[in-house]
């Protein structure tokens, strides 16, 4: 461990805020933002989903990250270009052109986030023991998963009803409308650029280093290209690899054909087989009921690892990680009004979520990234699983105008069982600190 300890109560939190706030945004609050200004469907489709490829493909730039500066410096510098990034789109709503300028400006902040989230698993893994990095995993998916909670719950609610406020209730004309929703959304983002920009001026104060850079480059385009080449191939000659490379995709497979699903079903009407829940309401049983299973699932989670070890208990995180699926099939089949039965449904959902997902994070963090190339390979094992979460996901909406939301999520459930198989036989290269 490193000579500048700080204490990680003090910035794993907030680093993993920081880190699920961009990536949420873009991947499901921009959706709703751009359909409330008029946006087609199958434009906001096409380009929110292709915003999100830095995810994929950060592995690419993540060895001249350990090359340059420390990793300290990078997380603080995305976070403040990203908290600039959402304050020039929320400029950008108003323009006439809004859209282009807003995916370009998108784009850009998709990097930046990449890019963070590479800096900020270096200096955990850099400054927590293995015992540690356990320890923290919960607090760590706590906070990311709240960020979550506050982007698409609170950010959400609060688009909803400024909506109302600035007339853009039921009824209003549709110019009307796309300009309430123009300026609901643009306070939003500015108020999104602004936590993102007091979160980097804050870890410049408390974050630790996370280490130096590795070594001196010369950084011409020969020495980068090999650099890469070397590093890409380190990680395909690591001991199981085809197999890790197949759990990293397989475990969340499910997961990926719900993604996008679940916001069109809690929204789309009952006649269609969806609840019919408008923004306001889906922002507040996502920012309360969701908020407090999140919180709660990892931070269990973590402990309960910490305590039994990793090897013991990942299968038990895969089963509860696949408990949501279950909770939407019963959604989908019965159709509850009641407030307080969708609502245990979406606890069922994002407690299974949070404890089962720090499962597979920590087993890249532990079995797959260790060695020479720590960072730049977690970083190519998460982008490996953002691709196993997109593929099912860019599919997902075929699959389920084909079989209805009823049948779409009982196909959800059979999509697990690979899951479970996959996680039960999974084997271990590194010993586990728990026996």
């Amino acid at each position: 461990m490193n000579r500048d300890y700080r204490n990680p109560i003090k910035w794993v939190p907030s680093v993993y805020f920081a880190m699920g706030m961009p990536f949420v945004v873009l991947n499901m609050v921009s959706v709703l933002m751009f359909k409330g200004m008029g946006v087609s469907d199958a434009q906001i489709a096409l380009w929110t989903s292709l915003i999100m490829m830095p995810w994929t493909l950060k592995f690419l730039w993540s060895p001249f990250l350990e090359m340059f500066r420390t990793k300290k410096f990078f997380v603080v510098l995305t976070q403040l270009a990203t908290g600039v990034g959402f304050g020039l789109v929320a400029l950008a709503l108003q323009l006439p052109s809004f859209f282009a300028v807003c995916i370009a400006l998108l784009a850009i902040i998709a990097f930046s986030g990449a890019t963070h989230d590479i800096a900020a698993d270096g200096v955990y893994m850099s400054e927590l023991s293995q015992q540690d990095q356990a320890k923290y995993i919960g607090w760590q998916g706590a906070f990311y998963n709240i960020a979550k909670i506050v982007a698409s719950g609170g950010l959400v609610w609060l688009a909803g009803w400024l909506l109302m406020s600035f007339g853009g209730g039921e009824g209003a004309l549709p110019e009307a409308q796309r300009e309430a929703a123009s300026q609901a959304w643009m306070v939003v983002m500015l108020i999104l650029g602004g936590v993102m920009f007091l979160l980097g001026l804050y870890h410049a104060k408390v974050l630790p280093s996370g280490g130096n850079a590795v070594e001196k480059s010369s950084r011409d385009f020969s020495e980068t290209s090999r650099r890469l080449i070397e590093v890409i191939s380190a990680f395909f000659k690591k001991k199981h690899i085809g197999y890790y490379i197949a759990f990293i995709i397989i475990y969340r497979l499910a997961e990926g054909f719900v993604m996008k699903i679940v916001p069109l079903f809690l929204k789309a009407d009952r006649a269609v087989g969806g609840l019919g829940l408008n923004e306001q309401e889906i922002g507040l049983y996502y920012g309360t009921y969701g908020a407090a299973a999140f919180v709660l699932g990892s931070l269990l989670a973590g402990y309960y690892i910490s305590n039994r070890g990793l090897k013991k208990t990942l299968f038990s995180l895969c089963c509860i990680f696949n408990l949501p699926f279950v909770a939407y099939t019963l959604l989908a089949m019965y159709q509850p009004e009641n407030g307080w039965l969708i609502g245990s449904a979406i606890v069922l959902e994002y407690f299974g979520y949070g404890f089962g997902f720090v499962g597979l994070t920590l087993f890249m963090m532990q079995q797959v990234a260790p060695g020479k190339h720590q960072m730049a390979h977690y970083a190519f094992a998460s982008g490996i699983m953002n691709l196993g979460v997109m593929l099912p996901g860019s599919i997902s909406g075929y699959v389920s105008d084909w079989l209805g939301y009823e049948s779409f999520f009982v196909f959800t459930m059979f999509a697990t069982i690979p899951a479970l198989l996959i996680t039960y036989f999974v084997p271990f290269t590194y010993p586990d600190e728990k026996k």
